[in-house]
């Protein structure tokens, strides 16, 4: 049964570029312009109507955008709810400038060991991490611990829960890898390892959508049945102002939006390629996260039942559930 029958979330990439060469991400290869503030401010007014809530301003490395205080003010002014992952190169820089202005700010942080976590992401940012955490802090911020799983670097989640969110009272968010297009995260994550993942989901401070290892051990969308609801829950906005569908990862059309998403979500061509979200042949088998949070939100199904309580608690620890309401 469909509960929600708008989108709900917006990846808006304010820009492809990236200070950092993470393996298991080809963004950062593509060239890419950066989003203009004020071609963004009616989207946003566009997807107000169009019953969005949640803006999540992507990249790339969204700090890269000069006038990213701005992007994520409008959005606030306007009511949604804002999320911004960094991997923390630009946030001494931008801090001051952003308090108070992003809901869920994530930090990436693959281990407790600064040479690894500097290996994984091809650049020297784990010090910029450490530093990131303690200027949040200083201004009231409160950021979450992303921690992207891989098989071969579960043993570091307990490390940097001990070392890093524990002691500082953050929010350790736990994110499993997976492939997409060329490029592969390395080995499925085995049975063990999911296992393993949803003894952490119910410690104290750790939030790990539980329905995200369900659909990893059902073998991921099933195109003959999709769980995926990736293009009718999420509005993908490329820096070039063009509306991307299905989805950012397979990418299978872009429409220019020239000042007019409202009425060109709802146009009839549009609406054919939502029609078959979860159906291509590339999403036999996805079980990419952004996708698939959102995905689980809208229809009642098990993986309803298995994520609600997995984002209750952390909407709870982020204070945001009350926004939330009206879904």
């Amino acid at each position: 049964m469909r509960l929600i029958r708008h989108p709900v979330l917006c990846n808006y990439y304010v820009t492809y570029r990236c200070n950092a060469k993470c393996g298991f991400c080809d963004i950062w290869e593509k060239p890419s312009p950066y989003v203009n503030v004020e071609t963004a401010k009616k989207n946003l007014a566009d997807l107000k109507r169009l019953g969005v809530k949640v803006i999540d301003f992507t990249g790339g490395e969204p700090l890269i955008h000069r006038e990213i205080d701005e992007l994520l003010g409008a959005a606030k002014e306007m009511g949604f709810i804002t999320t911004v992952t960094t991997n923390c190169l630009l946030y001494p820089k931008w801090a001051k400038k952003l308090q108070g202005k992003i809901d869920m700010l994530h930090f990436s942080l693959d281990s407790s060991e600064k040479s690894e976590h500097d290996q994984m992401r091809g650049v020297a940012c784990f010090d910029f991490v450490m530093e990131s955490i303690r200027i949040a802090i200083d201004l009231n911020e409160r950021p979450d611990i992303l921690f992207t799983v891989f098989e071969k670097h579960t043993d570091q989640i307990e490390e940097v829960y001990k070392k890093v969110c524990l002691p500082n009272n953050l929010v350790l968010i736990l994110n499993p890898a997976f492939d997409y297009n060329d490029v592969e995260s390395g080995p499925p994550l085995s049975t063990d390892t999911l296992n393993t993942l949803l003894k952490w989901g119910k410690r104290k401070n750790v939030y790990l959508n539980e329905a995200f290892v369900d659909l990893r051990k059902d073998g991921g969308n099933k195109v003959d049945n999709p769980i995926c609801k990736a293009a009718s829950t999420t509005i993908v906005i490329s820096p070039e102002n063009e509306l991307v569908l299905p989805c950012y990862h397979l990418g299978e059309k872009s429409f220019p939006i020239s000042n007019n998403l409202f009425n060109l979500y709802h146009s009839e061509e549009v609406q054919k390629l939502v029609a078959l979200e979860g159906r291509f042949p590339a999403c036999e088998g996805c079980t990419i996260n952004c996708y698939m949070q959102p995905s689980f939100a809208v229809e009642v199904n098990k993986y309803w039942f298995t994520a609600l309580k997995s984002t209750i608690k952390y909407n709870r620890l982020k204070g945001t559930w009350k926004k939330l309401l009206p879904f």
